[in-house]
């Protein structure tokens, strides 16, 4: 019987060496985490630093001492003609899973989460490839337009709304209710690439500083944005509305003045298929689904590990008013 146990293993194990290899786009490996992450904070975006630079939303991540703030950064692509879908909460299993972003030629599903400038819940309509060369549209993004001219200005997809929530998960109690759209499963078989080392660097910077853990800024992270990956001091670092003018030091500690008044405000434009299941209500919404000429990606599956005493958290903060639409630079 021994012998027999052992020789199921070893089987097991070489069917695992043999399986091929699947990037983290398609899984995610995590634990599961039975209290949802708090509301996303309100931020205005830095701007652009430069042409081929392309937006990544912000979002709560979980380790050992609790959810933490991930500052939404510039980036550039990894490829020509991809784009980047965020990755998102979603509850199933008995806890919140963390589904990772990926880089793909079309935006993918991300859970319905409205994280702005462009990513309303469902695709993104805040810049295009044009022949290989990125280009922005301004109505929703921060950008010089004296200094980058691949610009445009696309106001159908900005929505006049309430927003009565910053909902950052799907699913479970209180979450968004949105489903992926059949483009958005099927596009699951499309080639997509892993955040780059510059996202993942920029993930475990934050993880490090205690000032963007959830249970010290109690959702409101004075370093919401910033310019550049891992650049957390400095003027390209903006704070979210509701705390101090100041930016901190890496190590928590206060640091330069940053220019977040001037900077452009956030848009969060409603989804056609973005709900809520608890007692907030949903965003009343204009937005013509066939914008959405970028959003094809699929669900990244997941495969995690569940985590028998998480750390418990705060639940999820809401705002009843979020700023105004800032006028386009």
């Amino acid at each position: 019987m021994r012998k027999s146990h052992i020789a199921g293993l070893v089987l097991l194990a070489l069917g695992m060496v043999l399986m091929p290899a699947r990037s983290s786009a398609q899984i995610s490996v995590g634990v599961a985490v039975h209290i949802g992450p708090p509301a996303l904070p309100v931020y205005e975006q830095p701007i652009c630093p430069g042409a081929g630079y392309l937006w990544t939303p912000g979002y709560w991540a979980y380790g050992a001492d609790g959810y933490y703030w991930v500052p939404g950064t510039w980036v550039m692509a990894p490829t020509v003609g991809f784009l980047w879908t965020p990755g998102y909460w979603g509850w199933g299993g008995g806890g919140y899973f963390w589904h990772a972003g990926y880089w793909g030629p079309h935006v993918g599903f991300y859970g319905g989460i409205n994280y702005g400038f462009g990513y309303g819940g469902v695709g993104f309509f805040g810049g295009r490839w044009n022949g290989g060369v990125f280009a922005y549209n301004t109505a929703v993004m921060h950008v010089n337009t004296t200094v980058i001219h691949n610009t445009y200005v696309d106001r159908t997809v900005i929505n006049h709304v309430t927003v009565n929530n910053h909902v950052s998960y799907n699913g479970g109690t209180g979450g968004i209710s949105a489903r992926p759209t059949p483009a958005e499963t099927a596009a699951e078989h499309e080639h997509h690439i892993a955040p780059t080392s510059m996202q993942s660097q920029h993930e475990h910077a934050a993880s490090t500083n205690r000032a963007l853990l959830a249970s010290e800024n109690h959702g409101k992270p004075a370093i919401a944005a910033t310019a550049k990956p891992g650049e957390f001091t400095g003027h390209g670092v903006v704070a979210a509305r509701g705390t101090t003018s100041h930016t901190l030091s890496p190590n928590g500690t206060n640091g330069h003045p940053n220019n977040a008044a001037d900077l452009h405000k956030t848009d969060r434009p409603a989804t056609s298929h973005t709900g809520s299941t608890g007692s907030n209500t949903a965003h009343t919404n204009t937005l013509n689904a066939a914008h959405g000429n970028s959003s094809a990606n699929g669900v990244p599956k997941s495969q995690a590990h569940t985590q028998n005493k998480p750390q418990m958290q705060n639940k999820p903060q809401v705002e009843s008013k979020p700023p105004k639409e800032g006028k386009p630079h």
